[in-house]
């Protein structure tokens, strides 16, 4: 099964560990095959950029990659810009697209804090 992480999960996860996750979190962690949004990548690289973040985009990718088997989705990204314009809940793109590659890639699990996006997706987990 596919599950998705939001960059805060991503960051979260890569900074403390699965330990600190949900127990629902902690299994589809355990058990999926972990995807991120390109948008993930590029919200990881503009953390870095405002210095919320002290390990660059490709850095925090590596490790997640390397620890977790997490991988970058691959849908194409004009698929998911057309499913993200039925997202009319935010103006945030980050979230837009986010939301938007998880339901397009089947209703897919996406782990996240976000409470507007939980609000919004029924499959968010935290």
């Amino acid at each position: 099964m596919i599950v998705y992480l939001d960059t805060n999960a991503a960051v979260f996860l890569a900074q403390r560990g699965i330990a600190r996750f949900h127990p629902r979190a902690r299994r589809l962690i355990e058990h999926g095959g972990l995807r991120i949004s390109p948008m993930v990548l590029l919200e990881f690289e503009y953390m870095s950029e405002i210095g919320r973040s002290a390990l660059r985009g490709q850095d925090v990718l590596r490790k997640l990659e390397q620890e977790l088997g997490v991988r970058v989705c691959d849908l194409p990204f004009a698929d998911v810009a057309r499913a993200a314009l039925d997202e009319k809940w935010t103006r945030d793109p980050f979230d837009r697209i986010i939301v938007a590659q998880a339901r397009l890639n089947g209703l897919a699990p996406l782990i996240s804090s976000d409470e507007e996006i939980a609000k919004h997706y029924p499959r968010t987990v935290w």
